[in-house]
């Protein structure tokens, strides 16, 4: 096989063209959403979320209902009760989390290993890009639309309240509702990409294309541009992966992520001396500093 069929067979398929087309567009937004979520120091909330919402997903299975109005459904159970546990003082807010995403999870894999549950178990829990619906890339396109536009208006707000919190008050920004904003964006972009990458991979999209990039970007756009890119290359690789290997599609694609974001730590590719004098001259060569969290 010549490199010419290597690059064409998985386009011949429109499985994997669907599969392409599923993690370009999520791997869009969710790598540019992926600059905040690390900022913001948001992994651990993200990573709460998408397993918090398994239960979500397994009735959405059960009822034959679309997975990702499982999934928000899912999501808004999980933040609700955390939010609740929260407020006993007695507990504190990392504390709180793990016990209620716990139990969700729990109850998420005794729903799924019912004997009336189909056996989804393994998409649910790895997502399966290469069985992708109409719905399920309606959902991706409609992320992307209104992900995008979300990310431009809260570009300023949240650059604000991540670099000068106090600042940020005094132009008439109120940071509690920035990142409130940011949560329920994250939470949004958690449901629709769970159903291609499943709940416990789906942390891969939303943290590794900004680990990867921010040590090359000059600033917040650049680097929300370039993990935009480097998340669509990096699945595209992951489907072409599974499609010559048979290797299971959802785990590629996060491998893919997760070595870029491992090549970037080490600082491959090296950056021209000037460009990295801009990226510390920018106040990006250390994470901004960490807003109170709101309870997640």
């Amino acid at each position: 096989m010549d490199v010419l069929d290597l690059l064409l067979d998985p386009l011949r398929s429109g499985i994997d063209r669907r599969a392409l087309a599923e993690v370009a567009l999520l791997g869009v937004v969710c790598g540019g959403l992926s600059f905040w979520v690390v900022g913001y120091r948001l992994a651990y909330p993200a990573e709460s979320l998408a397993h918090g919402l398994l239960p979500g997903l397994v009735l959405a299975s059960l009822a034959g209902a679309p997975l990702v109005l499982g999934a928000l459904g899912g999501v808004a159970v999980a933040a609700a009760l955390v939010a609740l546990a929260a407020r006993d003082e007695r507990i504190d807010a990392d504390t709180a989390t793990a016990v209620v995403v716990t139990g969700m999870f729990g109850l998420g894999a005794l729903l799924a290993l019912a004997p009336e549950t189909p056996a989804r178990l393994g998409e649910l829990l790895f997502g399966d890009p290469l069985g992708v619906t109409d719905a399920d890339l309606v959902a991706a396109g409609a992320l992307v639309v209104v992900g995008g536009l979300a990310l431009a208006a809260l570009h300023r707000p949240l650059a604000a309240t991540a670099f000068d919190r106090v600042g940020a008050r005094s132009l008439g920004i109120a940071p509690e509702r920035v990142q409130l904003a940011l949560l329920l964006l994250l939470s949004v972009a958690l449901a629709v990409a769970v159903t291609g990458l499943g709940s416990l991979l789906v942390l891969a999209v939303l943290v590794a294309p900004a680990v990867a990039v921010r040590r090359h970007a000059s600033s917040p756009p650049a680097a929300m541009a370039a993990g935009a890119g480097l998340a669509v290359v990096a699945g595209a690789i992951g489907i072409y992966a599974s499609h010559h290997l048979g290797s299971a599609a959802g785990a590629s694609v996060a491998l893919s992520l997760v070595l870029a974001a491992a090549l970037g730590t080490l600082g491959w590719p090296p950056r021209p001396v000037a460009a990295a004098r801009r990226y510390r001259a920018g106040g990006l060569a250390t994470p901004p500093r960490r807003p109170p969290s709101p309870g997640l």
